[in-house]
C-alpha cells in the first residue's frame, strides 16, 4: 500500500507540474508582450513630442527668415504692426522682437517692460544663423522657447514660442499615469518635463526607458515608465490564463489519480489491444507548393480512433508508445495502411511525396530499412516518393550509426527530412552530420515571421543554408496569408498548415488532391487560352500593319 501511495503522490505531483508549467510560460510571454508593446507606445509618444518641437522650430525659423528677406527688421512703428499681425496669425508665437549683440532685448511686441536680462548668447561674427534657447516662463512643465535669426548687423530678430505648443500629453492612459518625459535641447538644456517615478517601481532596474532623437535639430526626448505600468496591459489576460490553468490542473490531477490507481499492466494491455485492433490510423496533412498552388504530397500523422469513435491526438499517447517500445509496431502499421489507402493516388502522381515520422529509436538498428523495403517494395508508392522525418527535439544516441542508416535509406531513393529545425538539441550541426535532404521550419518561427526580427533572420538563414547545401525546405504550421507572402519573399516555396487544410482521413485527402489537381488544370487552361488570345491579337496587329 505504501508503494502505491507513493506512486499516487508522484503522479499527482507530475500532473500539477504539467498543468502549472504553461502558466509560468504564459506569464513570461505576456510580460514580454507587455514590455514590447509599452516600448512601442513610448516610442510613438516620443515621436509625437519630437514632431511638435520640430514643427515649432521650423515654422518660427521660416517666419523670421521671411521677415529678414522682406527687410522687416527694425523697431519702428511700421514694422511693429507687421510683427503684431504675424503673432496673431501664428498662434504658437507669443512675441517678436529684436536683440542687440549682447543678447538683450531692444524691443518686443506686444510691448512689455524691457529688462537688462540677457535672453540670447552674445553675437559672434562666425556664429550660427539660427539660435535656440529657453526662457524662465513655463506652462505644465514646458518652458517658453526663444528662437532667433542673425541679421548680420550685430542684431538678431527673435520670436518667443508659447510653452503650450510643446506641453503635449500623448499616449495611452495606462502609461501616461506613470511615465516621465524629458525633452532636451542639445546636451542638457531642458525644454519640457512631465510626470515622475511612481512608488510602485522606484528601482531604475525595474524601469523601461526609450530615447527618441530628432533628425533635424539637436533635440532628444527620453521617456521612462515602471515595468509595473506595462503589466497593466495584460493583467486581465493573466487572470484568464490562471483560471484556465487551474481548470487544466484539476483535470490532470483527476487523470493522474485515475492512472495511479489503475494497474499498469492493464493500461499496457489496452494499448497492445488497440494496436492489434488497428485503432491507430493515419491522417494526412497536405503539403502545398505555395508558388503554383499545386499539391506536393502529404505528411502521415498518427491518430488513435477509440472504439466509441473518439479521435485521440498523438500528444496524449506518443510518449507512452515511444517509452514502451510500441512505436515500432505502430509505425509499421502506419506505413502499411497508408500504402493501401493512397497507393493508387500516388501511383497516378509520381511527383507526390509521402512523409512518415520516425523517432530516435528507429536509428538504433537497421530494422527501419527492412520495414520500408518489405512494405513499399511491391506498393504503388515508389521509394523515391517516400520521405522519412526525424525530429531535432530528441537527440540521436548514436550519430555514426544514424548517419549510416540514413545513407542506406537515401541509397534506396528515400529522402530524409529534419523536423523542428532550430528548436532541439542538434541545431545546424545535424544538417552536416546526418546529411539530410530536407529541412522543416518549425511552427514557432512561422508564427512570428514578419513581426519578430529574430524569427525572420533565423528563417532567412535556414533558406540560405538549404540553398547552399542543395536541400529542400518546408514551412510548418502556416495559418495566415501574410505568412505565405513573407515565406515567398524569403525563398520558401513549400508549406503545410491549417491555412491549406487540417489533417484528414484518406478519403478526404484523395478528394482534396483531386480538387487541387482540377484547379491546377483549370488554371493552366485559362493561362493557355489567355496566351492564345494574346498571340492571335499580336498576329492580327501585324497583319494590319502589313
Amino acid at each position: 500500500m505504501s508503494l502505491r501511495y507513493f506512486g499516487f503522490a508522484k503522479t499527482v505531483l507530475i500532473a500539477l507540474v504539467l498543468a502549472t508549467t504553461p502558466l509560468f510560460a504564459i506569464n513570461i510571454i505576456l510580460n514580454q508582450y507587455a514590455e514590447r508593446r509599452a516600448v512601442s507606445e513610448l516610442e510613438a509618444m516620443g515621436n509625437v513630442t519630437i514632431r511638435r518641437a520640430e514643427e515649432a522650430i521650423s515654422t518660427t525659423v521660416s517666419l523670421l527668415q521671411r521677415l529678414d528677406r522682406d527687410d522687416i527688421q527694425s523697431c519702428n512703428a511700421e514694422d511693429r504692426v507687421i510683427y503684431e499681425k504675424q503673432i496673431v496669425e501664428h498662434g504658437m508665437i507669443d512675441a517678436i522682437g529684436l536683440a542687440d549683440a549682447t543678447g538683450q532685448r531692444m524691443c518686443i511686441i506686444p510691448d512689455r517692460e524691457l529688462s537688462e536680462q540677457v535672453i540670447l548668447p552674445p553675437a559672434k561674427v562666425d556664429g550660427p544663423l539660427v539660435g535656440i534657447g529657453m526662457l524662465d516662463r513655463s506652462y505644465l512643465g514646458a518652458r517658453a522657447a526663444v528662437i532667433s535669426w542673425d541679421l548680420k548687423d550685430q542684431t538678431r530678430i527673435f520670436a518667443e514660442v508659447t510653452p503650450a505648443v510643446i506641453a503635449t500629453d500623448p499616449g495611452p492612459e495606462y502609461l501616461r499615469s506613470y511615465r516621465r518625459a524629458e525633452l532636451r535641447l542639445g546636451n542638457n538644456l531642458l525644454w519640457y518635463n512631465v510626470g515622475g517615478y511612481n512608488s510602485q517601481a522606484s528601482d531604475p532596474g525595474d524601469m523601461l526607458s526609450v530615447e527618441v532623437a530628432s533628425e533635424l535639430y539637436p533635440l532628444s526626448v527620453t521617456l521612462t515608465v515602471p515595468n509595473a505600468a506595462a503589466a497593466f496591459l495584460v493583467q486581465d489576460l493573466k487572470v484568464i490564463a490562471a483560471a484556465g490553468c487551474a481548470g487544466i490542473a484539476l483535470l490532470f490531477v483527476a487523470i493522474g489519480v485515475w492512472l495511479s490507481w489503475r494497474p499498469e499492466s492493464e493500461a499496457n494491455d489496452e494499448f497492445v489491444a488497440a494496436i492489434r485492433n488497428g485503432e491507430f490510423i493515419p491522417f494526412y496533412q497536405p503539403v502545398m507548393d505555395i508558388e503554383t498552388g499545386r499539391l506536393r504530397g502529404c505528411e502521415v500523422l498518427m491518430r488513435w480512433r477509440r472504439p466509441n469513435g473518439v479521435i485521440v491526438s498523438p500528444g496524449q499517447f506518443m510518449a507512452y508508445a515511444e517509452n514502451n517500445g510500441h512505436i515500432f509496431d505502430m509505425t509499421r502499421h502506419m506505413m502499411r495502411v497508408s500504402s493501401e489507402e493512397v497507393g493508387e493516388l500516388y501511383g497516378e502522381n509520381p511527383d507526390f511525396k509521402l512523409s512518415i515520422n520516425l523517432f530516435a529509436g528507429h536509428f538504433l538498428d537497421r530494422e527501419i530499412i527492412s520495414d520500408i523495403n518489405s512494405i513499399f517494395e511491391k506498393s504503388r508508392i515508389s521509394f523515391q516518393q517516400i520521405v522519412v522525418e526525424v525530429t531535432e527535439r530528441h537527440p540521436l544516441q548514436d550519430m555514426e550509426l544514424a548517419r549510416k542508416i540514413i545513407a542506406e535509406l537515401q541509397a534506396l531513393g528515400v529522402r530524409v527530412a529534419l523536423d523542428d529545425v532550430g528548436t532541439g538539441h542538434g541545431g545546424m550541426a545535424y544538417l552536416q552530420k546526418l546529411g539530410v535532404d530536407i529541412i522543416k521550419i518549425d511552427k514557432m518561427f512561422v508564427d512570428t515571421i514578419g513581426s519578430d526580427d529574430n524569427s525572420t533572420t533565423i528563417v532567412d538563414s535556414m533558406v540560405e543554408l538549404a540553398d547552399n547545401l542543395g536541400m529542400g525546405i518546408i514551412a510548418e504550421g502556416v495559418e495566415l496569408e501574410e505568412q505565405i507572402e513573407r515565406l515567398l519573399e524569403l525563398g520558401v516555396t513549400a508549406a503545410q498548415g491549417y491555412y491549406f487544410a487540417q489533417p484528414m482521413a484518406a478519403d478526404e485527402f484523395i478528394e482534396f488532391a483531386e480538387r487541387m489537381e482540377e484547379k491546377a488544370r483549370e488554371k493552366a487552361r485559362l493561362a493557355a487560352e489567355a496566351a492564345a488570345a494574346e498571340q492571335a491579337a499580336n498576329e492580327a496587329a501585324m497583319s494590319s500593319a502589313a
